[in-house]
């Protein structure tokens, strides 16, 4: 990259930057985006409520039943384990009886 496409890309930037700064001060455009915004929120949870009247899980319900599932999964392994020792442990015992 010359330094005459460095130059410009930088220039670019700085007025992408005040463009975006000027956006963000002029209040209709503000007044806009913050309806736009409610607007998405009030959909996802319009959403979020349709599937919760059909009885579809959200994906974050889906994510605590995994990590719940994973939770059980390690807890019933940590079982096995001490079962494991426990039949080795008894194992030894009645073989040096």
């Amino acid at each position: 990259m010359s330094e005459e496409d460095g130059g410009i890309r930088s220039r670019g930037e700085e007025v992408i930057g005040d463009l975006a700064q000027s956006l963000l001060e002029n209040p209709l455009f503000s007044q806009a985006l913050g309806k736009a915004l409610g607007a998405g929120e009030r959909a996802a949870g319009a959403q979020r409520a349709a599937l919760n009247a059909i009885d579809v899980p959200s994906a974050g319900d889906l994510e605590r039943l995994s990590r719940r599932v994973r939770a059980l999964s390690d807890r019933v392994e940590a079982l096995e384990d001490e079962l494991d020792r426990l039949r080795r442990d008894r194992t030894a015992a009645t073989s040096t009886t």
